[in-house]
């Protein structure tokens, strides 16, 4: 059954395939980036179903007029995909506070801005589903010189989780996707801050890594999009989505290593318990 899709960040990478699958899949897309002029295409394509809006995610005023457009166009909003969001590379000390309250911004205010302005709809509606496009630097801190960018996904996780919460009697689903290593042009619009000579070595091995800003790491984009997709279609579709064998791979490894750490100071954490017990008995 076709829905109604809001997309943020649909200009390039994930967002763009995500609208451009969607479409193809018979869906109706509000589409949305900084300078919509780059969706045009898509309108054109598909002027029946493909709808194109300017938003700053940065700016809530935008977010709600961006929901009135989806809504005023298609009369119903079933899915928000939020998807807008870039990279900060360096090291925490070297990262000028500007470019971390940056990072918060639009990787976390960006997502919240929008979830608040579509939660009346979708409440209303009862029913509808938030998917928020986190990475798998918001569970865990993959490599050094991530900082920032871990730092907003994180929050934008612990945000997520807790609209799961509010949200799920209303009948509104929240996933948060946990992307790996996506071939998108992502790196392009990436922020790099060199590194001082105490940290060179240190964020050397991802500076590296994206030298080339063009050059795509990982998984296709239109495949994700397609599990994206899958993911719209389930009843009961999980809170947390890693996507792509190397973000399951990294995410299982991770919790292996939290349990073992939870053991191994088991004694630690319950000491203040056992002192207490203590003290009751005297």
């Amino acid at each position: 059954m076709p829905k109604t899709l809001l997309i943020t960040g649909s200009s390039r990478g994930l967002g763009r395939a995500l609208a451009e699958a969607a479409l193809a899949a018979g869906h109706r897309v509000l589409a949305t980036a900084r300078t919509p002029d780059a969706l045009r295409d898509l309108t054109e394509r598909y002027p029946g179903t493909a709808r194109a809006a300017a938003l700053d995610v940065t700016d809530p005023d935008a977010a709600e007029a961006a929901v009135k457009t989806a809504v005023r166009a298609f009369g119903r909003l079933d899915a928000v995909l939020n998807n807008a969001g870039y990279s900060q590379v360096g090291a925490i000390e070297d990262t000028s506070l500007e470019d971390f309250r940056a990072q918060l911004e639009t990787n976390l205010w960006g997502a919240v801005h929008v979830s608040k302005a579509a939660l009346p709809v979708l409440r209303a509606q009862r029913g509808g589903h938030l998917v928020q496009i986190s990475s798998l630097s918001g569970r865990l801190a993959p490599v050094a010189g991530l900082g920032a960018y871990v730092t907003a996904k994180f929050a934008l996780e612990g945000f997520s989780e807790a609209l799961a919460l509010e949200a799920g009697g209303f009948g509104v689903k929240v996933t948060i996707v946990e992307p790996g290593s996506i071939a998108t042009t992502l790196s392009s619009g990436m922020v790099r801050t060199p590194p001082s000579a105490p940290y060179t070595e240190v964020v050397a091995p991802l500076m590296n890594r994206y030298a080339d800003p063009a050059a795509g790491h990982g998984t296709s984009p239109r495949r994700a999009a397609e599990v994206l997709l899958k993911l719209l279609d389930l009843p009961e579709p999980p809170l947390w989505l890693p996507l792509g064998g190397d973000a399951l791979d990294h995410v299982r490894a991770a919790e292996r290593r939290k349990l073992a750490e939870l053991d191994r100071w088991a004694g630690l954490s319950r000491e203040p318990d056992e002192k207490a017990a203590g003290e009751v008995a005297r």
